[in-house]
């Protein structure tokens, strides 16, 4: 397999599946993507732990976030997947793989699921799949994973899927709904060259 730098990634109609999921990327004009997307970044506890550059305050917003994360597919640099339930096509959350950067063949990966969703092992499924595609097929050596500090269930996820915990980054993040205010992070990443993880039957939570 030739790495992702030796090649030009084309992600726009990137579909990947397992673990009971379906991960396709986001569709702008989709109104039912919309929605639930807009769901997603409005919920308390998703605004609790993250504080996006452009927060997603109406769906006229979360359509254009969602257009903007295509052009990352269209360019290469990165992927916004929508989770679906495999079976019924049920959306549950989100996940991405961004900020890919080929030459040193590493990326970031961040997640959240919708409140209806959560306690099945969403989250858990989905990094192991999303973790498991980009160090395949894209050839991907290192991701990275970053949560709030205090951010217990996304620490577990992360664990679970083989994120090692590598420290905590001072002042990394926004702190909730501000912008002019930063909280610490732990970063977890994950090597192509570690373990295969097998998921068993303890995937409740997020």
């Amino acid at each position: 397999m030739t790495g992702i730098h030796d090649r030009t990634l084309t992600l726009e109609s990137t579909e990947v599946r397992g673990h009971g999921l379906r991960l396709r990327p986001w569709d702008a004009d989709c109104e039912a993507d919309v929605e639930a997307f807009f769901r997603g970044c409005a919920d308390p506890e998703f605004r609790r732990w993250n504080t996006p550059l452009t927060p997603v305050s109406d769906l006229a917003v979360a359509r254009a976030s969602i257009a903007a994360k295509a052009e990352g597919a269209r360019t290469g640099t990165g992927v916004a997947f929508c989770v679906e339930d495999a079976g019924d096509g049920t959306r549950l959350g989100h996940i991405s793989v961004q900020d890919i950067h080929p030459v040193l063949s590493h990326a970031i990966v961040g997640y959240w699921v919708l409140p209806e969703s959560r306690g099945r092992g969403v989250a858990t499924r989905a990094l192991a799949l999303a973790a498991h595609w980009a160090h395949t097929e894209l050839g991907l050596h290192r991701l990275e994973l970053h949560h709030a500090v205090g951010h217990e269930v996304s620490c577990k996820v992360a664990e679970r899927c083989g994120f090692r915990y590598e420290g905590t980054m001072r002042g990394q993040m926004f702190e909730a709904d501000r912008q002019d205010a930063f909280r610490d992070s732990h970063l977890h990443a994950r090597l192509a060259t570690d373990p295969e993880v097998r998921l068993g039957g303890s995937t409740s939570g997020v």
